[in-house]
Order: structure tokens, then C-alpha cells, then sequence
């Protein structure tokens, strides 16, 4: 998968929020994949709430890890119904990123799951061009809403609430 940098169209756009086409598929692919911190998760970890905020980012992008405490506090304050988990797109099982992950969200207070993809995830990745990108994914495990790019945890919550109330 080619990342080819960070965004934070958030601060460079007036507006924020503003609708993206999905950068991803249109449903996640059966999967089995690591944690940063090691557990086990499949694509069933969506069937346990209505919308799953899903972040790609990467241990590489300064929007992204400034985000991190941001998120941190968005994932303690879920509303029912909802959860928030991350995607390391730089990262692969032992690898250095690993590591700079598990620092990264320690010294954030962002204690939400963090997924290592595995090939399955890399390919539902592939239209990802800048992180942070964040999607909505419903039990189904289909993509919902629309993509946000660029560090916008306020246009996530909103696009969140949006969601939940449909």
C-alpha cells in the first residue's frame, strides 16, 4: 500500500467535515489481524455496535499523532451504539512501527483498539492516499456515511451523531 503523506485538510479548508468519496471499499473484507498491542481481532469487532469510526493513520503523520489525545477522549465518551478503532496503516506484525504505535497511544491517553492490517485490510486500504482518513463502518460491516481526510475529530463526531440517528 502507497501512502503518499499526511493531510490536515481540517486547518487548510474553510470548511470542515467536507464529504469525500470513499477512499476504501465498499464493505470490509473477512479478516483476522493483530492489535498493536497484541490481541486477535476479526471483522466480527463491527457486529458488536451500530457504527464503528475506523481512523487510518500512520506513526509517520504529525496530524495523526496530534489527534491521538483528541481521540483518546472521543473513544472513553462513545455513545451507545458506537465505537472508535484505529488503523496503522504503516505498521505489519513486529515491525518498528509496532512499537512507535503502542508509544504513540500511551502518551495520547488513546487506549482504543489499533488493528496491525493484514493483507485483507491492506487491500480494503488501497484507495487511501492521505491519513488521517477516517470512515464509518455499520455492523454489516459495510462503509457508511462518508470519509473525512484530514485531522477533524469534531467533523467525526458529527458525522457520528449523524449516523446513529438514521
Amino acid at each position: 500500500m502507497m501512502i503518499s503523506g499526511c493531510s490536515d485538510l481540517a486547518q487548510v479548508e474553510s470548511t470542515t467535515n467536507t464529504a469525500q468519496a470513499s477512499p476504501v471499499s465498499k464493505s470490509v473484507p473477512a479478516f483476522t489481524a493483530k492489535t498493536i498491542t497484541g490481541e486477535t481481532v476479526t471483522n466480527e469487532i463491527f457486529a458488536a455496535k451500530k457504527i464503528t469510526v475506523v481512523n487510518i493513520w500512520g506513526t509517520f503523520c504529525p496530524p495523526c499523532i496530534a489527534e491521538m489525545p483528541e481521540l483518546g477522549e472521543m473513544a472513553r465518551n462513545m455513545p451507545e451504539g458506537a465505537q472508535l478503532i484505529g488503523l496503522v496503516c504503516d505498521a505489519s506484525e513486529n515491525s518498528t512501527q509496532v512499537q512507535r504505535a503502542l508509544k504513540i497511544t500511551e502518551e495520547a491517553g488513546a487506549d482504543f483498539v489499533n488493528v496491525i492490517p493484514d493483507e485483507n485490510l491492506l487491500g480494503f486500504m488501497e484507495g487511501v492516499e492521505a491519513v488521517p482518513t477516517t470512515i464509518f463502518i455499520n455492523s454489516k460491516g459495510e462503509v457508511v456515511g462518508r470519509a473525512i481526510i484530514g485531522a477533524d475529530v469534531n467533523g467525526y463526531k458529527d458525522e457520528l451523531q449523524r449516523l446513529l440517528a438514521q
